[in-house]
């Protein structure tokens, strides 16, 4: 199963709560800092509502 490498590339300041939720729940805290999931519907639903925080790469 392929895997995502996602990284937090913008500020969660001034994003919506369930936006912050879904950030945490992906383990993203800090800027800059990567977390590898498995590429699942659920990871991939959880990536669409931060989108625009995050860049996302296939592994």
């Amino acid at each position: 199963m392929k895997n995502l490498e996602i990284t937090l590339k913008k500020s969660l300041i001034r994003t919506t709560p369930t936006q912050r939720k879904t950030a945490q729940a992906l383990g993203l805290t800090k800027i800059n800092r990567s977390v590898v999931r498995k590429d699942t519907e659920t990871t991939r639903g959880m990536v669409r509502i931060v989108a625009h925080l995050v860049e996302v790469v296939e592994k």
